[in-house]
């Protein structure tokens, strides 16, 4: 039905119309691509970094073809938010979290969980709309997630930002 649909649209509005009807494809397809499944991996190892402290992030990534997120790679609890951001690539999408410790004005020594939706301007349309759809459905996995950023570029995401947003 769609394919009909988008012919008619092609021969009444032209260019426009294919554009349109070609977004509508991809729209689709990220859709259907919104029931991921999650790993067990990934379950496990975020209640490891939340319960025993054992990372200090995690880095997710959604692999298309056993449409199912899974962990792409493991911080050791020893790991700066420097080696976390240089596991990010700087034209893919990927989920994260990131255990950050901080002092309170009064002194005292807290963490917060922040899971990190990286979704890079140089990253591919469809990989953004499948990161999109499916990450409230993959929060909703992880238990315990305290703050949520969404960054397009390193500014978004950065220590002072981090700092800002714990308190």
């Amino acid at each position: 039905m769609l394919c009909l649909c988008a012919i008619d649209v092609i021969k009444h509005w032209g260019c426009f119309g294919y554009l349109f009807s070609h977004l509508m494809i991809l729209y689709s397809q990220a859709n259907a691509a919104s029931g991921m499944a999650v790993h067990d991996d990934c379950k496990l190892k975020f209640l490891e970094l939340k319960a025993k402290r054992t990372h200090r992030f995690i880095v997710f990534k959604i692999e298309e073809k056993q449409k199912q997120v899974i962990v792409e790679k493991l911080g050791d609890p020893t790991e700066s938010y420097e080696d976390f951001t240089k596991c990010l690539p700087a034209d893919e999408c990927r989920y994260a979290v990131y255990d950050f410790d901080f002092l309170t004005a009064e002194n005292v020594p807290k963490s917060r969980i922040f899971f990190i939706a990286w979704s890079p301007d140089t990253s591919r349309i469809r990989s953004k709309m499948i990161y999109a759809s499916s990450k409230d459905r993959f929060k909703r996995e992880l238990d315990g997630i305290q703050v949520e950023l969404q960054a397009t570029d390193p500014t978004e995401m950065g220590l002072d930002v981090f700092k800002s947003r714990a308190n």
